[in-house]
């Protein structure tokens, strides 16, 4: 792969690269990413003169990947996804909203969304994590609406519930939905046991975070979620190293294997599954909590997270890896990534490679659709037509 300027750089044109376009992978061709960061007219003809020139051979072009569930912090959060293909991060909890605010609008990094802060109630596991602000205790339905309406005004782009067992109420979960769906944002429900799925569901989440790790979902669920339209952003990353790391800590009855097969279970019956590895930096709690004797225990719980965060981008190849081994496709899994990410949180100006859409762009060595481990080897990455 070599380089070739002539003249005034105005646009950069990739050539010889094969495109990934949600299915297979072109003929080798040339993708433009023009001035105002946008994806132009790769055609002959239309390539611009004095464009730097970008000679692929033998590469594949990616849209720019998506985490559907990551945690910002601070700016070098969304460098490090950059750098490992990862073009938009979308956020599922960050306070104050001082945080994301000043984070808008970056240029050269990855772009973002964000839910602000997560309700959960009194009791719950989340509640405990230090600085938790109090609006985002919500202990009865009343208290729903006031929420939302401070989610709002701090500029968030959806909403995010926690159904900690114990924790909210179904008529909490209730009011919480219908809240955010009155204002037009979708809901995404934190469910990480059977029965926080259900009761997610019940309340009509528009998507849920985590697999349980007590049970498996099974066709009942499949068919609500097909049913209500929701989508299932499994984290089998982070799952996989909670489950590990209660199982080191001698806390009985844990396994990774409900995440799988519902994972897999959900992707069969059709259900909509996204990619997203609850990436985080920093701990929530104290260094070295104790683990108590189930898996229900919220020191336990509290001490996997803090040593289960995976880490920003590269994590995100471990989730697609992860999902492929739940019985997607490795199209599907680009796609859970790419277009069906960008499709389920209303993205429309990203997630593929078309001529208009944000140059959100990935040149990996390797062909993922062989080997998904291909995605791995990140060449060149793009974000907003900028090169990191």
């Amino acid at each position: 792969m070599t380089d070739s300027t002539l003249g005034a750089v105005s646009a950069t044109a990739i050539t010889n690269t094969r495109v990934f376009d949600g299915h297979s992978l072109s003929a080798p061709t040339t993708v433009v990413v023009q001035p105002d960061g946008r994806i132009g007219d790769g055609s002959a003809d239309a390539v611009v003169v004095g464009a730097a020139v970008v000679n692929a051979e033998g590469t594949v072009l990616l849209p720019g990947l998506i985490d559907c569930h990551m945690h910002l912090k601070g700016r070098e959060s969304l460098e490090t996804l950059a750098t490992y293909g990862v073009t938009t991060g979308l956020d599922m909890a960050t306070w104050p909203a001082s945080q994301f605010q000043s984070l808008r609008g970056l240029r050269g990094v990855a772009d973002f969304r964000t839910a602000g802060m997560a309700a959960t109630s009194q009791g719950s596991t989340h509640s405990r994590i230090p600085t938790y602000p109090d609006v985002a205790l919500v202990d009865s339905p009343d208290k729903a609406e006031r929420f939302v309406e401070v989610q709002v005004a701090d500029g968030v782009d959806y909403i995010k519930i926690v159904a900690d067992l114990p924790g909210p109420t179904q008529d909490v979960l209730d009011a919480l939905v219908a809240a955010a769906h009155a204002r037009g944002l979708k809901v995404i429900a934190h469910a990480a046991l059977y029965e926080a799925v259900r009761m997610s569901l019940a309340a009509g989440a528009d998507m849920i975070t985590h697999a349980p790790l007590d049970r498996a979902l099974d066709d009942a669920t499949a068919e609500t979620m097909l049913a209500q339209g929701t989508v299932f952003i499994p984290t089998l990353t982070m799952m996989k190293g909670i489950a590990a790391n209660l199982t080191a800590a001698g806390v009985p009855g844990v396994s990774y294997a409900p995440a799988h097969e519902s994972t897999r279970a959900m992707h069969a019956a059709g259900v909509p599954v996204l990619a997203g590895t609850d990436a985080y930096i920093g701990s929530f709690t104290r260094a070295s909590p104790p683990y108590g004797e189930s898996m229900h225990d919220e020191d336990a719980y509290i001490g996997s997270l803090t040593r289960a965060s995976p880490p920003y981008g590269e994590s995100m190849h471990d989730e697609l890896a992860l999902l492929v081994d739940a019985g997607l496709s490795t199209a599907e899994a680009l796609r859970a990534a790419t277009s069906t990410a960008a499709h389920a949180f209303s993205l429309d100006d990203r997630g593929a490679i078309t001529p208009g859409l944000r140059a959100d762009l990935v040149l990996v060595d390797g062909d993922p659709l062989t080997d998904i481990a291909a995605a791995r080897r990140v060449l060149r990455v793009w974000c907003g037509g900028i090169e990191v």
